[in-house]
């Protein structure tokens, strides 16, 4: 039977945006039995993402990376055990309002599983409704720390921001007597950002400053001159929009990228152009990029995938997928079973190892430093080093709830 998928339902349009507990073995979660029971209704699983809004680009990438690892998880059957996995999909513009209608609906609707949340806000605003009712809630590309340890309904199938900044960090070893600077923009995209370099990197030893800049700047060589005139041994560069093409040519013309080391999130492949020459000069931290993994997961989504190549979210919904159908193998439609099951599992995911710590949901996988080579809107990205699970493992945190 196949899997039978709503059609998107536009809600609306919104605006912009401590050790692991092991499993005994890391396996792929296709390798046990059925843990269903005998009942043979279909498991009703409902997936509230982005499929219009600001991070549309995200949400496709999520669902593409979903049906591929379903395919896998249940060697091509779409079933677990004698049960079918039925999809239901709702777009939630990336509004937080809509996100939470759409899954008490899905809830009242049987649904005892709930996956996706593109945005940030939007998890963050259903971890609770999951609680509330007991059912379990697989966040998605959301990267909010906050995501972990919100509640034991509540897990997570991407990385978290600190596992970005733990991938700075690594660019210049050891910290202490360092310094660094943030360049990011004025706003809570920079807040947060600059919080958690200094969380991170700061706590680790090193003098933490930053520039900041208007989000509407278009001038950038002031800026320029006062990171140039600070001397950071590390140049961490948060920023978003429209005049990032600008801003990285600014730099490049200024100096700033051959004075010291640059280090910046590697986005979708779609942005990889608004780097410009300036684009071979920056170290990445990179959640994930086609070629920064090889293994059988790899493989798999790769041959479902649209176009055969991979980018940054595809292994969010690979792995979410992996987990519902480890949650109905092992738990049949007991959510706390579910629960039990997915707390120290390790398996093989599209990046390679993922380890669901028990003690806090927090998802411990490998992280990649990538440079980009390439010029014009042909980028081709390299992985440069990958850090472990344990090695970008975020500090644990007490659960919530």
């Amino acid at each position: 039977m196949t899997v039978r998928t709503t059609r998107r339902v536009f809600l609306s349009t919104a605006t912009m945006m401590a050790a692991a507990l092991a499993a005994t073995a890391c396996g792929s979660p296709q390798d046990t039995a059925s843990g269903g029971g005998d009942s043979t209704a279909p498991v009703k699983v409902g997936l509230v993402y982005s499929q219009s809004g600001a991070l549309a680009s995200y949400g496709k990438q999520y669902i593409e990376g979903f049906k591929a690892g379903l395919d896998f998880a249940t060697k091509g059957t779409n079933k677990v055990g004698d049960r079918s996995i039925e999809i239901t999909e709702v777009d939630d513009a990336g509004d937080p309002a809509k996100a939470v209608s759409a899954a008490k609906d899905l809830i009242g609707k049987g649904h005892k599983i709930i996956a996706g949340s593109t945005a940030s806000g939007v998890a963050l605003q259903v971890a609770p409704i999951a609680a509330q009712n007991k059912v379990l809630f697989i966040s998605g590309p959301a990267a909010t720390d906050a995501v972990t340890g919100a509640n034991k309904y509540t897990f997570r199938s991407g990385r978290q921001s600190y596992q970005d900044v733990l991938t700075a960090k690594s660019f210049i070893g050891d910290p202490a007597g360092k310094k660094v600077v943030v360049f990011a923009q004025d706003g809570a995209f920079g807040d947060a950002n600059e919080a958690a370099v200094k969380t991170v990197i700061g706590g680790a030893g090193a003098t933490v400053s930053s520039v900041r800049a208007p989000a509407s700047a278009t001038e950038f060589t002031p800026f320029a001159s006062q990171i140039k005139a600070a001397k950071p041994d590390l140049l961490f560069v948060a920023w978003a929009g429209t005049t990032a093409p600008a801003m990285w040519q600014t730099l490049d013309q200024q100096g700033v990228l051959s004075s010291t080391t640059v280090v910046t999130g590697l986005d979708i492949r779609a942005s990889w152009p608004t780097f410009g020459a300036a684009g071979s000069k920056i170290s990445f931290l990179s959640h994930y990029f086609d070629g920064a993994s090889d293994n059988e997961a790899t493989k798999a989504a790769k041959a479902k995938i649209p176009g055969g190549t991979l980018d940054l979210f595809h292994p969010d919904g690979f792995a979410a997928a992996q987990m519902v159908v480890r949650a109905v193998q092992e738990g049949g439609d007991d959510v706390e079973k579910m629960v039990t099951a997915l707390e120290g599992w390790s398996f093989d995911g599209v990046k390679g190892k993922m380890t669901i710590r028990a003690e806090d949901h927090a998802l411990l996988q490998p992280m990649f430093q990538a440079k980009l080579t390439g010029s014009g809107t042909t980028f081709t990205a390299t992985a440069q080093k990958s850090l472990t699970g344990d090695e970008s493992a975020p500090p644990a945190v007490a659960m919530k709830g």
